[in-house]
């Protein structure tokens, strides 16, 4: 399963989360930001790698859809509801993201980043 974070400048919520399940069987990882100023500006080719699609927040879930409506095609989006107020793995971002991503990661498989 590919598994695309997004953000707003791709600096510490979805890098985090990049991170975190980069090791995780059956999952492949990378991350973005909406913002004009992110480390790594999301692109259409990163939609279309993506099996799922997952936001920190639902603005930026909002924001996703009007802006690449046809990249997106119908690639599941979900919102984690994760606000922008952790640093890069803080353990209490770290927690979050575990927890909110349970129901959504794959059980065995391969593993790798993107």
């Amino acid at each position: 399963m590919n598994i695309l974070f997004v953000c707003a400048r791709n600096r510490l919520r979805s890098t985090t989360a990049e991170r975190v399940f980069a090791d995780r069987p059956g999952v492949e990882t990378d991350s973005a930001g909406l913002a004009p100023d992110a480390d790594v500006r999301l692109s259409g080719d990163q939609l279309q790698w993506a099996d799922l699609v997952v936001v920190m927040e639902k603005a930026q879930l909002s924001k996703l859809r009007r802006g690449y409506p046809k990249a997106l095609g119908g690639t599941r989006i979900v919102s984690l509801d994760i606000p922008d107020r952790y640093d890069y793995m803080q353990p209490e971002l770290i927690d979050l993201l575990e927890k909110r991503m349970r129901p959504h990661l794959p059980r065995g498989g391969t593993q790798g980043t993107r």
